[in-house]
Parts: structure tokens; sequence; C-alpha cells
């Protein structure tokens, strides 16, 4: 992008969503116009012809000077990413126990996954797996050197992955770890449609790392709006200068982004995951997606019906889309975003980040303050954190700009019309139930406010967006909120949710009885949307 054009468009095609944002040249800077969101299969330029014509009716001095005419919005440059998607991905190795980092490695890299080893499955089935017409790679891997038990097996079973290949010449093929030593097993590898690729090994009890890097390359196009998430989340973080998370749920799969500036002049940091899994509505929910669902629904239906109902949401995304609708689709996203924690066990172990971004069609229906809540009630962690919402779905197309300090300069113009705020969070943890924990004084800029602090619910303070305080708590005994403790002072900004203290149990405890569980949910979502 150069700053030639007064204006360009950004356009994310989701799998069920599709999303145009017009940009434009304001002021010195680039600034949002407007966006407009559509059903998948939806006429692209149709959608973009009539968001131009809507920049164009709202102010026509500000389109003239963007060089926006009537009828012209598709004639702009564009910035345009897609989501795909996944392909299968056949995980072998000689051992049960090199298969597990193999797979947990292999399911959060932007694959569905098939598995099996020399040590559980024959021949037969292992060949049967490898040629279904389902599949489009096979990652075979060992231990880095393999170990004994690996070492007797894995030439076979890279002899049969060979054998598969040749039948299947467009299969694209990854060797990891000890299991490149057989590369000659699969002849002149120049002359195949399909790849053969070397990879380092898995990583046992980290599933991220190198390979998970390499899977997902080959996973994503060059195009893909996941992949190019991870990029954007990257340059949001250097401008911010902070810990940036990026928490999508989309229709096909759930991405996770962690994204840490550098420091001294390093290079910046980022960790990328890419679930299928993790999808707001699995093709084929079985009964742990179900119960999970279940778990977070307030309207009470039984397995059978909730099965229906996310089979119906597969079909059409976008019908039903308040009422009950609109609360099935916030259950069936909690429960992909477990589903989605699940995948990625390390983020656990880090410290929280300063800012969570949440982006994806499925909170496209939801009020901004339960996309939050949404996401504290499951990435519970204790600490306190701002949340932010990518509204217009630009942070992907702005992360395939090729070119480094390009794409942190789009950030930069862009900073203050690509997220809207969320608020913030605090989380404390280790409080003691059936009495008051402490207070809470927030110091704003037209006075303080006090509350007390009551475990178990959620207690909110109206900050609104643009607005800034200092929170100074004391609590009855020591918690752990970042650092253990009994008093702390926290710089908070406000947003469409406020301040929120979060009371509730780290992890949270949910009733066993569907009723309960139901009015505790429908409770806590009121006291935040409604104040």
């Amino acid at each position: 992008m150069t700053s030639e054009p007064r204006a360009f468009l950004a356009l994310d095609s989701g799998a069920a969503t599709t999303v145009a944002a017009l940009i434009g040249r304001v002021g010195g800077r680039w600034r949002l116009i407007g966006s407009l969101a559509m059903p998948a299969g939806a006429d692209i330029e149709a959608v973009v012809t009539v968001l131009g014509d809507r920049a164009v009716a709202a102010d026509p001095a500000l389109a003239a000077a963007l060089d926006v005419r009537t009828g012209g919005a598709a004639d702009l440059p564009r910035l345009e990413v897609a989501s795909h998607p996944p392909r299968r991905l056949a995980v072998v190795a000689a051992s049960e126990r090199a298969l597990a980092p193999l797979l947990a490695t292999a399911s959060r890299s932007g694959w569905r996954t098939v598995s099996g080893s020399a040590e559980t499955i024959d021949p037969l089935a292992m060949s049967t797996m490898l040629l279904d017409a389902g599949v489009s790679g096979v990652l075979i891997g060992a231990g880095d050197p393999p170990s004994a038990d690996e070492r007797r097996a894995i030439g076979e079973l890279a002899a049969l992955v060979a054998a598969a290949a040749e039948r299947q010449p467009e299969l694209t093929v990854i060797l990891a770890g000890g299991a490149a030593e057989h590369l000659g097993s699969f002849g002149d590898v120049g002359a195949r449609p399909g790849e053969v690729v070397l990879g380092p090994a898995a990583q046992r009890g980290a599933p991220g790392g190198p390979l998970a890097d390499l899977l997902i390359e080959i996973a994503l196009p060059a195009d893909d709006a996941r992949r190019a998430l991870g990029s954007g989340a990257v340059a949001l973080a250097e401008v911010l200068d902070r810990r940036v998370d990026v928490v999508e749920i989309g229709f096909d799969a759930g991405t996770r982004a962690s994204a840490t500036p550098g420091v001294g002049g390093g290079a910046p940091a980022l960790d990328l995951a890419v679930v299928p899994t993790a999808a707001l509505a699995p093709s084929e929910p079985d009964d742990p997606v179900i119960d999970r669902v279940g778990l977070w629904s307030t309207w009470g239906a039984d397995r059978h019906r909730l099965r229906d109902r996310l089979r119906e949401l597969r079909i059409a995304p976008w019908s039903d889309a308040t009422g009950d609708g609109a609360t099935l689709r916030m259950a069936a996203a909690r429960a992909a975003l477990g589903r989605l924690d699940e995948c990625t066990p390390e983020w656990a172990d880090r410290p929280a980040a300063d800012l969570v971004v949440a982006t994806g069609g499925a909170w496209a229906v939801a009020p901004a303050p339960a996309v939050a809540l949404a996401l504290v009630d499951v990435l519970r962690r204790p600490g306190a954190g701002q949340f932010a919402l990518d509204h217009a779905r630009i942070l992907a197309p702005l992360g395939s700009i090729p070119d480094p300090d390009e794409r942190r300069a789009m950030v930069v113009d862009l900073i203050d019309d690509l997220l809207a705020p969320l608020g913030t969070f605090v989380t404390p943890a280790g409080m003691r139930p059936g009495r008051s924990a402490g207070s809470v004084v927030v110091h704003g800029t037209t006075g303080s406010t006090r509350l007390e602090l009551m475990p178990g619910g959620l207690a909110r303070v109206d900050l609104p967006p643009g607005s800034s305080a200092v929170a100074e708590f004391r609590f009855r005994d020591t918690v752990r909120l970042g650092a253990r403790g009994r008093h702390f002072a926290i710089d908070v900004t406000g947003g469409l949710g406020g301040l929120v203290v979060d009371l509730r149990d780290v992890p949270l405890r949910l009733p066993d009885r569907a009723d309960l569980r139901g009015e505790l949910l429908e409770a806590w979502q009121t006291s935040l949307v409604t104040g």
C-alpha cells in the first residue's frame, strides 16, 4: 500500500461472514470511514458498492475528497484476506509415545487430523488412512535422534508412507525430526507435484514451536485471514508496546495469537495457534461438544435439541440471530473458546496479556460487553487486562501488508478506529467465600467511587470509553492479582463495559443443575450488559 491512493478497501471473506471496510486518507492519516458485514456468498462487488454509496450519502464532501464516487467504490485498491476450510493431515509415527507430541502440534496448526502409529495400527489400516481421498498431507515424525523403540519401526513406516505418496503424488509429506533420515525412500522429490518437506522434531510437552510454524505455513495460503491475523497482532503489539493476545472464533476454526514487542531492539515474538476443532459450529458435533455447549446454555434444551440446533447453525449461520439463536451462539462460542484453550495449554504459564482483542464472526450479534464476559468466563487468569473488539475485522487485512514497517505505519494511523474498547477486567484469585473480600476505590477525573467487594459476583464501575482512572484495592486476605498481596493500585481504562472486578472463582465453578446454572449465567450477563 502506497500513499498515492486516497482510499482503499479492507476485505475479510470468512466462511460465514464477509466484511468490507472503507479506509480513507483524512487529515494526513488513514481513518476508518465505514464498514459493512454480509453473509458469505453475497456478491462482494455489490457489498463494496453499497458501502461506498453509503459513504457518499453520509458525507458527500468527504467522499469527494477521497475520490469515492457513487457506484465507483469497486474500483478502489484492496487489501483482501479470506478464511479457507481446513485440510486434513494424516499424522503417523512409529510409537504412541512419539505420536502424542506430533498430534498435539498438528492439531493446533491449521489442520484437521487423523492419526495412527505402527504400534497400534496394522499396515493395511495405515495404508487405507493414508490413501483416503480427503487426506491432503502426511506428517511422519520421530525424535531427533530417534529413540530405540522408534528406530526399529521408522524405516518400515517411511517406506509405507513413500508407497502411499507414489500412489497419491499430490500429497504433501512432512518428515519431522529423525524421520528426515529416510528422505531417500521418496526418490526424486523434485519430480513429484506434492512437496516433501523436512521439519524439526515435535516438542514434547510444548505443542507449539518451529514445527507448528512450518505446519501453519503449509496449511494456510499467504492470503489466509488467520495467518495474517498473527502479523496484525505483532504490528499492534509493537505500536502499543504491550503484550497482545488476539482471540478469534470462526465458522471453521478458532485462532489464538500471542504477540510480544521486541525488547532492546530485538525482534518481536509471535505464537500463533489455529485450531479447527475450536470452530463455532463443528460439522459433526459429538457428545463432548454438545455437553460443553449445554454447560454454557441458558435456555435448558436437551442434548438432542442442542445437537439439532448446532447443525442448523452450521447450515445457516446467519439465521435466527436473535433471542434463543443469539443465546445459542454465545454458548457455542464459549464452548469453542474452551476447546481453543485446551489446545494451547502453554498460554496459562505466561504473564497475562495487557490487551486481549476479540475478532471473528462469532461475536457479530453479541453486545460488546458480553463478548468480554465470554472471554473472561473461559480464559480465566488472575490479573488485570484490557479487552477490545476488532469490530470492523480490519486487523487481518492490515496483517497481510507484506512490509513490516508499512504495516506498523498503517496500524499507527488506524489505532483509534481499529478497536472498540470493551473495558478493563480485574480478576483476583484466592478470596475466601461468604464475607466481604475488601473494597476498591476508583479515582477518576470526575471524583472517586468506592465499592465493597463480595466474592462470587461481578462488580461494575461505569468508566466510559476514552477515560482512565486508578483503581485502589484493599483486600482482607492475601490474593493473587499478578502478584500476591493485599493492597494494589492499578491503572485502568474505560470501555463499553466499564471497569469490571470479577470476584468469581478461578477457574469458574458452575452449578450442576441446569436451571440454577442458567439463572446464574443470565444474572452475570444482565449485570454487565445492562448495568
